[in-house]
């Protein structure tokens, strides 16, 4: 899934991110490199500014080049579908902070690509957002109003979750679609009555006039909204070494968080363009998944061969089963996810 809280402010400061002086970037930066990106050449890794979120610590950190060599770009892109033309081209052998929609649109077009870590499952930073002006009271009063969303994100997966479980008929709701930049400026504007967005601008907008309809922990862990790291499955498999430094730099982001956490929270803050106070909450608001995590039935399975069981394989069917419910994409659902999902990475 995923974008920015004081626009100006935090547009000059994440483009700033892979630069951040913190004195564990420059502990990361004075490391020596594995060896894993030899004969690899340069490698591209997008990512989104998903606020306090421990992929964020691994940019600042300059984890990705200390895991992977220091021919390391990294590219910020404001949404999972602005990143679709870059995975479709190849030109990002990795991509982090994505939602499912994004990931299955690419895979339903023939981009292969496999989710290699799960971040985090979104509990309290994403959801429905109303404006307490609106005088709408439950999901089925957005019936007649302006709803804004990222269409082809989880957003658009996630408005129709409620939309089903509330009986709304999808088609009596104004949808406008919007990067989340741009949702921030619509709802300061008045051009929207409710969202359905992550953080950072989830909390901009209960902070600024919103009240939180509906949010990610009043859905079942499969149906709910993660954010996922994937990997271009042809480069990953020709460079298996790298794809686990890859996964090694996010592990070690998560593992930052667990033993520095004073520290993380600074890290985050500055590189979300957000307050430390801002940052604690929004990182309370995850299930963080470490590497140890990611090869367990829970999150993506304990091999390829139980990977399709996995609690990431099952959401992304169902993330993919409501996108061709809705229109969003025409290729229908695949019996297995198991090929779009790979924990061997993390072993």
């Amino acid at each position: 899934m995923h974008v920015i809280r004081r626009m100006t402010r935090v547009v000059s400061t994440v483009a700033m991110v892979a630069g951040i002086a913190t004195p564990m970037a420059v502990e990361a930066v004075r490391a020596t490199p594995s060896a894993a990106s030899v004969n690899a050449g340069s490698i591209a890794i997008g990512y989104e500014n998903n606020g306090a979120d421990p992929s964020i610590i691994s940019v600042a950190n300059k984890y990705f080049q200390r895991e992977m060599g220091h021919d390391v770009r990294l590219k910020l892109f404001t949404s999972g579908p602005a990143a679709l033309t870059s995975l479709a081209s190849g030109q990002l052998p990795f991509m982090c902070g994505l939602g499912m929609p994004p990931v299955i649109a690419a895979i339903a077009q023939g981009v292969p690509l496999q989710v290699v870590f799960n971040q985090e499952r979104y509990t309290k930073d994403a959801g429905l957002v109303v404006k307490t002006s609106s005088g709408i009271k439950s999901v089925a009063g957005l019936a007649g109003k302006s709803v804004g969303l990222v269409i082809g994100s989880q957003s658009s997966f996630e408005l129709a979750t409620y939309a089903r479980k509330a009986g709304l008929n999808l088609s009596s709701v104004r949808l406008v679609n919007l990067t989340p930049p741009e949702l921030q400026s619509a709802w300061a504007t008045g051009r929207i009555e409710a969202a359905v967005v992550w953080d950072p601008v989830y909390d901009f907008l209960v902070t600024h006039g919103g009240r939180v309809l509906m949010d990610d922990s009043k859905l079942p862990v499969t149906a709910t909204s993660f954010n996922i790291c994937v990997a271009n499955k042809s480069f990953a498999s020709k460079h298996p070494a790298v794809a686990r430094a890859f996964v090694k730099a996010l592990g070690d982001g998560v593992s930052y968080l667990q033993n520095h956490r004073t520290a993380a929270l600074g890290v985050m803050a500055k590189a979300a363009g957000i307050s430390v106070a801002t940052a604690k909450v929004e990182i309370a608001g995850y299930q963080i998944y470490s590497v140890s995590d990611q090869a367990t039935a829970a999150v993506l399975g304990t091999s390829s061969a139980t990977s399709a069981t996995s609690g990431t394989a099952q959401s992304l069917l169902n993330n993919w089963r409501a996108l061709y419910r809705a229109g969003t994409i025409t290729t229908r659902t695949p019996k297995s996810a198991g090929p779009f999902v790979n924990p061997n990475y993390a072993k």
